[in-house]
């Protein structure tokens, strides 16, 4: 099912939750609604869900107006991020509820509930687990549980918000991992809630970036990380260096160097903010062109990556550079030595006069 929100404003009080929001969501689609706290994403969600009422705007499925249809009526699948599960249910009971609930004429009888619980059990990994209880799962199980009694009463979409902030690091990577899996199998629209920019690029089709009510941009997980559209995406997307520089006639200048400002061809003595990714800047031992001095203030690693904090005039803060660690012995890198960096891509932002 395609989902479509057109001009969508939500206000609590003063505060502006969502400002002429319009997005839409193909049918067999996972996207992810990304941003910060109070960026507008979860209230979002529950609109299309019908838990909230638009303040104006309106929610089309599958083209046809359901702004104003109770949540019952419009075949979603709700996860949430602390699970929900009753704790006096077995986990069989837990998935069979909103099937078990259902009106007597539309109910299925308890062998086709039954088949569909243990088929739903198997497709989440966890059928040996029926009789247990939700205090006896692990926190990613519980999450499994969840996700399969949303899949219970055959959704046309599934909602799904934080669906793994309350677990640790390595359960909600693998989690995702599945998560992603089963939806390449299910093929159900798919919307996910999220703050963590690693979490949506590794299990979304695409990505919308919110920032204070308003979409500061779309696009799959290459493009937004690759290409950002704004200051604020590249900032809040992935590690970024900025270089204050001045841009003339499609170059901008730092320093003695300069780089490509192909975005800005007619523009003369603008000031400008150059944005480089760590893994974006080359080091060197000795001097050359295109190359800014710069003292190493701290190197780490981080698996196979070697993390290098750089301190020179020209950047806001340290320089972050990332390296394959195979170019510590190389380079001969260690805290306090001198050497000479060049930003190999950047993309350059004017600053308001």
């Amino acid at each position: 099912m395609s989902i479509e929100v057109k001009n969508i404003q939500k206000q609590f009080g003063e505060f502006t939750a969502l400002d002429n929001v319009s997005l839409s969501f193909p049918t067999g689609e996972l996207v992810a609604l990304l941003g910060p706290s109070g960026c507008g994403k979860t209230t979002l969600l529950r609109i299309i869900a019908g838990l909230e009422n638009p303040d104006g705007g309106v929610v089309h499925f599958h083209g046809e107006d359901a702004t104003h249809v109770h949540v019952r009526q419009r075949q979603v699948g709700f996860v949430f991020q602390h699970y929900a599960l009753f704790r006096h249910m077995t986990v069989f009971d837990n998935v069979a509820f909103g099937l078990s609930v259902r009106p007597r004429g539309k109910r299925p009888d308890k062998k086709e509930i039954a088949e569909r619980v243990h088929d739903l059990l198997k497709l989440v990994q966890l059928d040996w687990l029926a009789d247990r209880y939700p205090d006896q799962l692990s926190g990613g199980q519980r999450q499994r549980i969840a996700l399969a009694r949303a899949l219970a009463v055959e959704p046309k979409v599934l909602l799904l918000d934080e669906p793994f902030g309350a677990l640790d690091a390595k359960v909600r990577k693998d989690l995702r991992r599945w998560l992603r899996r089963l939806h390449d199998e299910l093929h159900i629209t798919s919307i996910f809630v999220t703050h963590d920019q690693e979490e949506a690029m590794e299990v979304a089709d695409r990505i919308v970036v919110l920032n204070k009510g308003k979409i500061e941009q779309i696009g799959t997980p290459d493009e937004v990380y690759n290409n950002p559209a704004t200051p604020f995406v590249y900032d809040f997307i992935g590690q970024v260096n900025l270089f204050h520089s001045r841009v003339n006639e499609g170059w901008a200048h730092i320093g003695e160097i300069k780089l490509p400002a192909p975005e800005h061809p007619q523009v003369r003595d603008h000031a400008a903010v150059a944005y480089v990714r760590p893994h974006d800047i080359e080091l060197q031992a000795l001097p050359g062109e295109g190359f800014i001095s710069a003292v190493i203030d701290n190197i780490s690693t981080a698996g196979a990556v070697l993390r290098i904090e750089l301190r020179h005039a020209l950047a806001d803060d340290v320089i972050h550079v990332e390296l394959p660690r195979s170019q510590e012995r190389l380079l001969n890198l260690h805290p306090g030595s001198q050497v000479y960096a060049r930003p190999t891509n950047s993309k350059i932002f004017l600053q308001n006069r």
